[in-house]
């Protein structure tokens, strides 16, 4: 009897908890515009050991360029890609191809915003 109250609590929570978490839908590409400093990532959001980053994420006249990615002791900056709203997600294309990554806004205000990517991981953005 304990097993099956114990399941059921669980589902739940579950259902509840996915019901709650609602995505922010952007409408268009002044909602991101600026730049955006990459302070952690997780891969999920009950990750107990999130990353710090060092990067930052510039939207500009319709292009995002990633500044100062950590790279063995250096760092480099990303050219230029171009980004767009779809569907109230951002795409941001991939350089040297025509494939694109995609991020859900899970929160935005006028200093913090969060992403999802497509795998499920978490990028939490502080404006500058």
């Amino acid at each position: 009897m304990k097993k099956i109250f114990l399941a059921t609590a669980i589902l739940g929570l579950t259902l509840f908890g996915n019901a709650v978490s609602a995505d922010v839908a952007v409408q268009s590409k002044e909602e991101v515009q600026g730049t955006w400093k990459l302070k952690t990532t997780k891969n999920s959001l009950t990750d107990r050991r999130p990353i710090t980053r060092e990067d930052t994420w510039v939207f500009e006249g319709g292009k995002v360029t990633i500044l100062h990615i950590p790279r063995e002791g250096t760092y480099y900056d990303q050219p230029p890609v171009n980004y767009e709203i779809d569907n109230g997600k951002l795409k941001v294309e991939i350089l040297g191809g025509s494939r694109f990554d995609l991020y859900t806004v899970v929160e935005k205000s006028d200093k913090n915003m969060t992403l999802k990517g497509k795998f499920g991981d978490y990028y939490f953005f502080e404006k500058k």
